[in-house]
């Protein structure tokens, strides 16, 4: 049940946030150049439903920089890594052909195959591999210290006599982690398009060399090492400088 959450959470996160750049990206969308604003929101709250959809499951990864941080702190058991990553990939994949199904009358007139390659996988602002991977090693480093702050402070809500900490966790944490998903994408997500989560760009990538998209380009493979390992460095790195803080002890 939980890696079929995983599955779920990671579908709809990318249904819902490569959908948003569809939107921006594809010819004739009614919310076409509406800016990256309205890409950061919507990626925001396409892990906010996300989480909420999958997080009483399976604790709501859908990211495996996400897994592997907590696994490599003790917090999450190795043991169910591979299918948590599994899933999530799987997961990434089908959302991103939704989203092609959803904008099937949009491919053909779209003519620019980088928008087309944009709604489905991150590509540089400016093309430097070390600033690049330092970028996503940076914004994942914030995720998971942001992820793993959010979940220290839920044990510790109460108004007088009233313990609030299920109200947090289950009610206001996902919208919190929405929100510092869209605060990353604002502040740091400009040199990269901030991947921050390996699944989200490896499993739409594939969709994209798959699928019969009219006038596509390639899908740039080059690249795509890039926000995969870059992700998972700043995932175990987030989570160890929490670790060795002790701010969650």
């Amino acid at each position: 049940m939980v890696y079929l959450a995983e599955f779920v959470g990671t579908a709809i996160l990318t249904l819902l946030g490569c959908g948003v750049v569809a939107g921006v990206a594809l010819a004739r969308s009614k919310a076409l150049a509406g800016g990256w604003i309205v890409v950061t929101f919507g990626w925001g709250m396409a892990v906010t439903m996300a989480v909420y959809v999958a997080g009483t499951t399976s604790g709501a990864h859908i990211n495996p920089a996400v897994t592997l941080g907590l696994a490599s702190i003790g917090e999450f058991d190795w043991a169910l890594v591979p299918g948590y990553i599994g899933a999530q990939l799987v997961g990434a994949f089908f959302g991103a052909c939704l989203v092609y199904l959803a904008y099937l009358s949009h491919w053909k007139i779209t003519e620019d195959p980088d928008a087309k390659l944009s709604v489905f996988s991150t590509i540089p602002a400016v093309r430097n591999p070390v600033a690049n991977l330092t970028t996503e090693i940076i914004g994942t480093a914030m995720l998971l210290l942001g992820i793993l702050g959010i979940g220290a402070n839920s044990g510790a809500v109460s108004a007088g006599q009233a313990d609030l900490a299920n109200l947090f966790t289950n009610g206001l944490a996902p919208l919190l982690i929405g929100l510092l998903v869209f605060a990353i994408g604002l502040s740091l997500g400009g040199p990269t398009g901030y991947a921050i989560n390996p699944a989200r760009d490896l499993g739409p990538r594939v969709a994209h060399a798959l699928l019969p998209i009219a006038g596509k380009g390639p899908s740039d493979w080059g690249y795509s090492w890039i926000p995969i390992v870059g992700p998972v460095i700043g995932g175990v790195l987030g989570a160890w400088i929490w670790n060795l803080t002790g701010f969650g002890s």
